[in-house]
């Protein structure tokens, strides 16, 4: 059975750090882009940030550039986004996702919720003083 675990969530104040995890069970990462993604209250969820099967692409929404950075680890099946100089506005769960990918299109990453299939149940960040 596919499963998306994310962790690492939490209540941080402006400014701080925090670094979500994924893991995922019953398949291998391998053969998929994957994307973080958060919702915030009484909004849509919006993506964050994908990282490419390869690994050698990734991307991010224009409000988090410089200040969040996602990886993978094939070797542990995990993916990770670090999340540093934190605001309030970043309050959100934060869900990890999945996309399968072809060998053609391993370099490959968007950021559209309608590409990913498979989601994790998430984890909050609050960002406060």
């Amino acid at each position: 059975q596919l499963q998306l675990v994310e962790s690492g969530g939490g209540l941080v104040q402006p400014g701080g750090s925090l670094r979500l995890s994924c893991a995922a069970s019953g398949f291998s990462l391998d053969y998929y882009a994957i994307g973080w993604f958060r919702q915030a209250p009484g909004k849509e969820r919006e993506g964050v940030s994908c990282i490419s099967r390869s690994g050698s692409t990734t991307n991010y929404v224009d409000s988090v550039k410089g200040r969040f950075t996602i990886s993978r680890d094939n070797a542990k099946n995990t993916v990770s986004l670090q999340m540093n100089n934190l605001k309030p506005e970043d309050t959100a769960v934060y869900y990890c996702a999945v996309k399968p990918v072809s060998p053609f299109l391993r370099s490959v990453c968007y950021i559209r919720r309608e590409d990913f299939g498979s989601w994790g149940q998430g984890t909050q960040v609050t960002v406060s003083s």
